[in-house]
């Protein structure tokens, strides 16, 4: 415990989030609360604080959009109730007509996840209009579920939003960092193994297994970059001085080359997967050592990504400049040399020309990732 809370108390990070947001809760509870049994003097005072809680979400606009899909839900499965009950009574069929209706409003898309809470209002809603004694305490109850909720729903996102509103710009980092450290892995396995000439089948089968991940960190490091994009909509601290210019247009190029990185790894191990045996001469070891040093170099590149800081990016932007233009020499030397030998570069049964392709391709995705990433600071920082 004692090391978590010194990994909040240093970064704004996972832990530092938590707290964040189980402080804001319980401050969001306790105030909805005090309303629904202190001042409104309600006979279900829970649903207030339990519908706070339920808004503090991820980011500001989520809470938004989130109170607003509930309270719907909420009126819904209220008006459902009171329609049939006040109709039929409450009875044994008038519950499973009030189950049948609720469960088909609860499938419609513009509820989103809040589609079930249509439900559990009626049946909430139920169980008070069977327990009250008259018509007018049953529409008086009735109201006052949907009141609470709404004051719950209001506080929970007043809370949110003026209370260290969520804003999640570092996922955006973490995004490219996820992918970056990942292909620097996978390529400090493979380039020293080509420089050696260890094409055993069983490495080559185990890259290729492990590209079968990418699918998805790439979903996660997307996933990351909406939400620090998504935290930025309705959010009062995008005025302060330190978040008015996050963009994160850059990021966003940065983050879709390298899952386009991803693409064309999946494809180089494929085909180092499937090399012939008979392919082994000594200008096929040569070709595997200038193939190496490119990965190497590129590695080197990705390693960069993969300890991205924003405030490091004026020190690390001629690191990167440099690493992506070591990654073309290693390029142009490689292709050179290539051309040198007497391999069948343009046969498209032999392994060599898929890897040349394969090489410009991350080299130019590799030095595009720079010069974005460099673009974007520079235009920051005028």
């Amino acid at each position: 415990m004692r090391q978590w809370l010194t990994r909040a108390k240093g970064s704004a990070g996972y832990e530092r989030h938590t707290l964040e947001l189980i402080g804001k809760s319980a401050l969001a509870a306790t105030v909805a609360w005090f309303v629904a049994h202190d001042l409104m003097a309600a006979r279900s005072p829970a649903f207030a604080p339990f519908s706070a809680v339920l808004m503090m979400q991820v980011t500001v606009y989520r809470s938004l959009l989130q109170s607003l899909r509930y309270l719907g839900a909420v009126v819904a499965g209220v008006a459902i109730q009171a329609a049939l009950g006040f109709l039929a009574g409450p009875d044994l069929l008038t519950f499973a007509l009030v189950a049948l209706i609720a469960m088909v409003i609860g499938r419609w898309r513009r509820l989103g996840t809040q589609g079930g809470q249509v439900a559990t209002a009626a049946f909430f809603a139920f169980s008070t209009y069977t327990a009250a004694t008259g018509n007018a305490q049953r529409v008086e109850q009735l109201g006052q579920i949907v009141a609470l909720v709404g004051v719950g729903c209001a506080i929970g996102v007043v809370v949110n939003v003026l209370i260290l509103p969520p804003m999640r710009y570092r996922g955006a980092e973490e995004g490219i960092r996820i992918l970056a450290h990942s292909l620097c892995d996978l390529l400090g396995d493979i380039w020293p193994a080509l420089r050696d000439g260890d094409l055993d089948e069983e490495r080559t089968r185990h890259w290729r297994q492990r590209t079968t991940a990418f699918g998805s960190l790439n979903s996660q490091a997307r996933a990351a970059f909406d939400t620090a994009v998504e935290s930025k909509f309705y959010n009062p601290r995008r005025l302060l001085a330190g978040h008015r210019d996050r963009g994160f247009s850059g990021y966003g190029e940065v983050l879709s080359a390298l899952q386009r990185v991803t693409w064309q790894v999946t494809s180089l191990t494929r085909t180092l997967d499937q090399w012939p045996e008979e392919e082994n001469g000594p200008e096929c070891r040569a070709f595997l050592r200038d193939y190496a040093r490119l990965l190497a170099a590129l590695a080197s590149v990705f390693q960069q990504f993969a300890e991205l800081r924003e405030e490091e990016l004026p020190s690390r932007a001629e690191e990167l400049h440099q690493a992506a233009g070591t990654a073309q020499e290693e390029r142009s030397r490689l292709l050179e040399r290539a051309h040198d030998t007497s391999l069948p570069l343009a046969d498209p049964s032999r392994p060599y020309g898929v890897l040349l392709v394969e090489a410009g391709r991350l080299t130019d995705e590799a030095q595009h990732s720079c010069d974005v990433l460099r673009r974007s600071f520079e235009r920051g920082a005028a």
